[in-house]
């Protein structure tokens, strides 16, 4: 209904609020990243969601022609050019905090991020993004209301799942997670990433279509195929999220410092100068 102003970032969002009260970040067909952004956002967004995680509700927003036409602000700036922002359907990521909100920021000091409420679910995100090949880095705010102290996480910005435009899957160690360790200090073991990797390894198949339906197909050519391929893939991905754990674990990122912090003698698995070791029952890690 009304444009409100631009947001930072790459794809160029304009927040807005929609017929429905509430204020969201909406991204255009034409942003300046790839029309597949859109698609990405709404898919992993969903996954995210059906994990349990907490990530913002995420609609599909439709954009008049009117509105555009007669919003100066609803343009995307191409470098030497700029361009009016496609009408049509877009994507829609609810805005954290609403439009009263209380405290929303994009960096805590140590300690105070140490305090985050749902401080363990880095674990859970870092898994959905290894999961989906997000090629960004992991994206974060954190959020309060008014008169409470700890801030809670929510992860956003699914952009760059799947590769961003090319819908291909690169497994990198340090493509997909934080940028400070800190968040993942506390992990121990497999234990720490639960329950969100089952939930994702287990992921009934229907689920992962129902969202993968939701996406317009305009989003990415209306080639079926492609999204059918990409689908595929991602089931197929379910039993490799681990082994792409392992790669960030073994990273001269040490992003695990507690990993299995019983011992050998516990038979608990342990992690040792930056590589998985064997427990006493005599099983690789």
């Amino acid at each position: 209904m009304q444009q409100i102003r631009r947001m930072r970032g790459g794809a160029q969002g304009q927040l807005m609020l929609g017929a429905d009260g509430h204020v969201y970040v909406v991204k255009f067909q034409n942003n300046p990243q790839h029309m597949r952004v859109l698609a990405n956002e709404l898919l992993a967004s969903r996954l995210a969601l059906a994990a349990g995680l907490t990530a913002p509700e995420v609609e599909l927003v439709e954009v008049s022609s009117w509105l555009v036409e007669n919003t100066q602000e609803l343009e995307i700036d191409l470098g030497r050019t700029r361009v009016k922002c496609q009408p049509g359907l877009q994507f829609g990521s609810r805005f954290v905090g609403g439009l009263m909100p209380g405290q929303v920021v994009d960096y805590l000091p140590e300690e105070q991020l140490a305090e985050v409420k749902n401080l363990a679910e880095f674990a859970g995100i870092l898994a959905l993004d290894k999961w989906t090949g997000n090629a960004n880095g992991r994206q974060a705010v954190f959020t309060r209301k008014q008169r409470e102290r700890r801030y809670k996480a929510v992860f956003i910005d699914y952009g760059y799942c799947f590769h961003a435009g090319e819908w291909r899957f690169e497994d990198a160690p340090l493509r997909g997670v934080y940028y400070r360790n800190d968040v993942y200090r506390e992990i121990t073991g497999w234990e720490s990433f639960e329950p969100w990797l089952t939930r994702m390894e287990t992921m009934a198949e229907e689920t992962v279509w129902a969202a993968a339906n939701e996406v317009p197909p305009e989003w990415y050519g209306g080639d079926l195929t492609e999204m059918e391929a990409l689908v595929e893939k991602l089931l197929a991905r379910r039993g490799r999220i681990r082994e792409s754990i392992e790669m960030f674990g073994r990273s001269d990122r040490k992003p695990f410092p507690k990993w299995g912090g019983g011992g050998k003698e516990s038979g608990e698995e342990s992690w040792k100068d930056g590589r998985w070791g064997t427990n006493i029952a005599g099983r690789v890690n």
